[in-house]
C-alpha cells in the first residue's frame, strides 16, 4: 500500500471514530435534557413555585430516571426566561454517560494503524541507497529520482533480494515464495531474473549474480 493511501485510510478512521463518538454524545445529551426537564417539572409542580431551594434540589434530583445525573445536574437561574430555573449538567457527565465504546475501538484502530504507518515509514526509510538504487513508498528509484519500471513479478523479486540479510535469496527462497503451487519454477525463475537483469543495469550500479544456480544476489558492479 502506498503512503498516501495510508495516510487516507489512517484519516478516515479518525474520521469515523469522531462522528460515532459525536452521535453517542448528541443521543446522550437529548435523553438527559429530556430527563432533567421532566425533573424539574415535577419538581416546580410539587413545590408550586419557582423560587430555588435546597428542598427543591432534593426533589429534582429525587426525580431523575437516569441514575447517573443524580447528584451531577444542578439548578440554575435563567434570567432570559423571567428567572426560571433551568436545569444544567456538565459535559464531562454527559460524556461519561453515552456510550464511546465504538468510538474508543476505532480509536484504537486509528492509533494503531498510524504506528503501523509511522513504523512502515521508518523502515522505508531505512532502505537507502545501494547501488544508486533507493526503495521508496513501494518503488524503486534511480540516482536521477526516476523510478524503475518493473512488472509485479521483477517488484516482487527485487523486493525481496532488497530486503534480504547480504541482498541475497536461495533459488529455493524463491521460488517457494513466487511460485508456491509450482513443482518446479526453475525456468521461469531463469526467465525472470534474465528479463530484470537489464532493468536493473540499465538504472544503477548494481547486478544480479548467481551462485551456480543455486542462490541469486543483488551485487555492487
Amino acid at each position: 500500500m502506498k503512503q498516501r493511501y495510508a495516510v487516507v485510510v489512517l484519516f478516515a478512521l479518525i474520521i469515523a471514530s469522531s462522528m460515532v463518538s459525536l452521535t453517542s454524545y448528541k443521543a446522550t445529551e437529548e435523553l438527559v435534557t429530556e430527563d432533567m426537564n421532566q425533573a424539574l417539572a415535577k419538581a416546580l409542580d410539587e413545590q408550586q413555585s419557582d423560587v430555588i431551594s435546597a428542598d427543591t434540589i432534593q426533589v429534582f434530583n429525587s426525580h431523575l430516571q437516569i441514575e447517573g445525573l443524580r447528584g451531577n445536574a444542578v439548578l440554575a437561574v435563567d434570567t432570559k426566561k423571567g428567572f426560571r430555573p433551568r436545569p444544567q449538567v456538565s459535559t464531562a457527565t454527559i460524556l461519561s454517560l453515552s456510550d464511546q465504546r465504538p468510538a474508543m475501538v476505532l480509536w484504537s484502530m486509528a492509533l494503531l494503524w498510524g504506528l503501523f504507518c509511522m513504523n512502515r515509514y521508518r523502515r522505508s526509510m531505512t532502505l537507502g541507497l545501494y547501488g544508486g538504487l533507493t526503495l521508496q513508498e513501494g518503488n524503486f528509484v534511480d540516482a536521477k529520482g526516476c523510478i524503475v519500471k518493473l512488472t509485479p513479478m521483477q517488484q516482487q523479486l527485487m523486493e525481496m533480494l532488497w530486503q534480504s540479510p547480504k541482498h541475497q535469496l536461495s533459488k529455493a527462497e524463491i521460488c517457494d515464495a513466487l511460485w508456491p503451487k509450482k513443482p518446479d519454477a526453475s525456468e521461469t525463475l531463469y526467465t525472470l531474473i534474465r528479463r530484470l537483469k537489464p532493468i536493473i543495469e540499465e538504472h544503477s550500479d548494481l547486478k544480479i549474480e548467481s551462485d551456480r544456480g543455486k542462490s541469486y544476489g543483488l551485487k555492487i558492479k
